[in-house]
């Protein structure tokens, strides 16, 4: 199961280009059937490793803007750190009920069509509105163990004016930051807690993920992106749905 459920992310989150990691929570627990809480951290763990498997061939073909990874990495990776010292004082419940509220907005998003560049309107926006966005991305990345990308993409987009080819990029790049940031804090919140992570599930996940994102790129140009982008929100909002019964 853990295999499968690992190429499931990969292939979502290649096909997706962001956004599929939401996947990586439910199928830790449902599928590979993780507690709650040791989930949502070695997901941060998983979501990192992925996302810097991805960001290697954009910053390559330099497709990354490094200063919009430091205005909403660093203040987001301050965020998640305080998002996992959070979770160590709410129940699993909790963070579940959060994390279906979470898919409902990202399901949301993804529905609609992604936000046009304007040239006009590039680095318009203060440093502290990127910052702030940053911030709390970043803290409800670290209670629900998501990269966000669904919500930084657009951020990058609207706030940061880059266009999207380059947003996806630095959104690899800050998923990475703040992945780890929350991911290092968490070792402690279990430790306090009692639990233990599986590293070697991990490092599967990881791995499994890493080639399936490859190959779910490749077969994203065979599909139309905004018909694959709308059923994937319809699942999400399905998922959503069925989290909040079991946590309710």
């Amino acid at each position: 199961m853990a295999w499968i459920g690992a190429v499931l992310v990969g292939l979502s989150l290649g096909l997706l280009g962001s956004g599929g990691s939401i996947l990586t929570v439910p199928v830790l627990i449902y599928l590979v059937g993780e507690p709650d809480k040791v989930a949502i951290a070695e997901s941060l763990g998983i979501v990192g490793l992925i996302s810097l498997a991805g960001l290697i061939p954009f910053a390559y073909n330099r497709q990354v803007d490094w200063r919009s990874v430091i205005f909403f990495g660093l203040p987001g990776m301050a965020g998640t750190y305080g998002g996992a010292w959070l979770a160590e004082f709410v129940s699993g419940a909790f963070q579940l009920i959060l994390f279906a509220l979470v898919m409902v907005g990202a399901a949301i998003i993804m529905y609609r069509d992604e936000p046009s560049y304007d040239p006009g309107k590039a680095g318009s926006h203060p440093w502290w509105k990127i910052g702030m966005e940053g911030t709390l991305v970043g803290i409800l990345t670290g209670m629900v163990g998501v990269g966000g990308g669904f919500l930084i993409v657009p951020a990058l987009v609207v706030l940061g004016g880059l266009p999207i080819h380059l947003a996806v990029g630095t959104s690899l790049a800050i998923i990475t930051l703040k992945s780890a940031s929350g991911f290092v804090k968490y070792i402690d919140v279990m430790q306090n807690l009692d639990l233990s992570m599986d590293w070697q599930l991990i490092g599967l996940f990881a791995l499994l993920g890493a080639a399936g994102s490859y190959l779910g790129r490749y077969l994203g140009q065979l599909i139309s992106p905004n018909r694959l982008k709308r059923g994937f929100a319809v699942f999400l909002l399905l998922m959503a749905v069925y989290i909040l019964y079991m946590n309710i």
